[in-house]
């Protein structure tokens, strides 16, 4: 299970209720860093964790579109070894601490193309206050703005959708990319797209997976490719472990792909395209 998938676990397992209130104050004005007083008053983390970043490729030109971040242990464990130790106590630190670590680790490796990080609407109160941290990571690191791209699970059922449309909305308007992870699979779908449209769309793998030979798969993903033109969202596919998942889904016009037929993720490395895969 992906390390987001199970985080959105933990959250939903609590019944938790931190508040949190935004600051108008700057660094230079007090000392603190502007953002919500759960960001201010956060304890420590209290264990280590690292990331590996699987690379997503675009056919169309045989090259690096951008790299997921995916959280690991500090030598490479499981995801579930890093999230078995989140709490309610340190969940929003751990969420926060992820954005800023996935950016330095970017940074530090020269990424130049796109950076997929996973975020949790659940847990983001006030988008303009939670989102200064990683601001302030953007910065520090000289990663651009424009080439972070936020996205969201539709397996999860959000809450308050309205809530999360106005995330997507902030995060835009702070210059952001966004994107819907797992389409079609979970709770929101066409609702969902209908009052907000990303600027990509990662079809879920378990749609991906043997699409070649199977006929409602392939009649779905054209589907939701023909919506996806006319409201000018990109598609990527996710899972890609065959030539001829990949060959299929080229075939109905998608140029976007990540999985291990292209690239396992690399722990904090830069992930090499397999050859054969283009």
């Amino acid at each position: 299970m992906p390390w987001y998938k199970c985080l959105y676990t933990l959250y939903l397992l609590s019944e938790a209720s931190a508040t949190m209130t935004s600051s108008s104050d700057t660094q230079g004005q007090t000392g603190k860093k502007a953002g919500c007083s759960q960001c201010q008053q956060a304890a420590p983390l209290g264990f280590d964790f690292t990331f590996a970043y699987q690379p997503i490729v675009d056919l169309s030109t045989r090259s690096i579109f951008g790299h997921e971040a995916l959280v690991r242990g500090p030598n490479g464990e499981s995801a579930y070894s890093v999230l078995s130790q989140v709490n309610d106590e340190n969940r929003y630190v751990f969420d926060q601490a992820c954005r800023v670590r996935a950016i330095e680790g970017a940074a530090r490796l020269g990424i130049e193309e796109y950076l997929s990080i996973n975020f949790l609407p659940n847990a983001v109160y006030r988008p303009e206050a939670c989102i200064q941290t990683t601001l302030a990571a953007a910065r520090e690191y000289n990663f651009p703005i424009r080439r972070i791209i936020f996205e969201v699970t539709e397996g999860e059922e959000v809450r308050d959708r309205p809530h999360l449309v106005n995330i997507f909305h902030e995060y835009r308007r702070f210059g952001f990319q966004t994107a819907i992870d797992d389409f079609g699979a979970g709770y929101a779908g066409l609702t969902l797209l209908a009052e907000y449209q990303p600027h990509i769309i990662k079809i879920d793998m378990e749609l991906v997976r043997g699409i070649e030979a199977s006929a409602p798969r392939q009649a779905i993903v054209r589907g939701i490719v023909a919506i996806c033109k006319e409201l000018n969202i990109q598609v990527l596919a996710e899972g890609i472990e065959t030539a001829a998942e990949r060959d299929c889904l080229r075939a109905m016009g998608i140029d976007l792909m990540q999985g291990y037929l292209f690239c396992k993720p690399a722990l904090m490395a830069i992930g090499v395209i397999n050859p054969a895969a283009w």
